[in-house]
């Protein structure tokens, strides 16, 4: 049977005969059903009209992303490592060309994905680096729209997958929002990678934090503060978010602080006589 995939967000369900009435994730406030209503592809269907692009980031960081896009259209990350390959986020999208390419920079040592809104096809990319571990934050277990046993979920405030890259849970945008952090990025100033838990701004000089992107709702000054108080132990200069072009390469904590302290300001009411 086919496992299906929702084409507004790219998740993919468990194997059914026919596609699913609805999709939860689309449903939930957070995300939306289109005005044209709720359609399904395979990932047969998806490979035949689509390619995976690739960017090197920075010397040991891949950028992987769908053209056309597809669904929220975020791009995942490959991280290199002498202690193992660790994929940030995933894509729907999954095709030989991309398993060759991983393959022969090292394989996968794990996936770990920021939030419910990037899971899509995360099964389909375990199996195909041999049943690599898929590491999800067990505050957001419910929103397992495809269950298997290559799934593990941490709890916890932070999960170290190897010595120099660590998750951190922020909270926010799911109870189980993470950012995943790497030492060793950014020639050892260390990299943050925040996919849409705190994400980059069109003009890459700032950051934001939303409940729900498409739907705008804000978060509270108080979960925002949160979600900078789990960040703050860590030293980064660079960071990445969900979409390719979302990158502040450098002096990126303080861009953190100096995001927090704006945001906070304007939820408050900081703004209310126009000025």
């Amino acid at each position: 049977m086919p496992a299906f995939i929702c084409t507004a967000c790219g998740t993919q369900c468990a194997p059914s005969e026919a596609p699913p009435p609805r999709c939860p994730i689309c449903d939930e406030e957070r995300q939306y059903v289109p005005p044209g209503g709720q359609t399904w592809t395979t990932l047969e269907s998806l490979a035949a009209r689509h390619v995976n692009s690739y960017r090197e980031h920075e010397p040991g960081l891949l950028g992987i992303g769908t053209q056309p896009s597809f669904a929220i259209g975020q791009r995942a990350l490959l991280i290199r490592t002498p202690h193992g390959n660790v994929l940030w986020d995933c894509i729907s999208m999954l095709d030989a060309a991309t398993v060759t390419l991983i393959n022969a920079l090292g394989g996968l040592k794990a996936i770990a994905i920021s939030h419910p809104h990037f899971y899509t096809t995360m099964v389909e990319w375990s199996r195909a680096f041999g049943g690599a571990p898929i590491h999800l934050h067990a505050a957001d277990r419910d929103w397992v729209m495809r269950p298997d046993p290559v799934i593990r979920f941490w709890d916890g405030e932070t999960m170290p997958l190897s010595p120099d890259v660590t998750l951190i849970r922020c909270g926010g945008h799911f109870p189980g929002a993470a950012c995943l952090h790497w030492a060793k990025g950014a020639s050892g100033k260390g990299v943050l990678c925040t996919a849409d838990t705190a994400t980059v701004t069109v003009d890459r000089k700032f950051l934001t934090f939303m409940r729900s992107y498409p739907n705008l709702i804000p978060l509270s000054a108080k979960q925002v503060r949160s979600i900078a108080a789990a960040l703050e132990p860590f030293a980064y200069d660079t960071i990445y978010g969900h979409y390719f072009d979302r990158v502040i390469r450098a002096h990126a904590k303080e861009a953190m602080r100096a995001s927090v302290e704006r945001y906070a300001a304007a939820v408050g009411g900081l703004y209310e006589d126009g000025r």
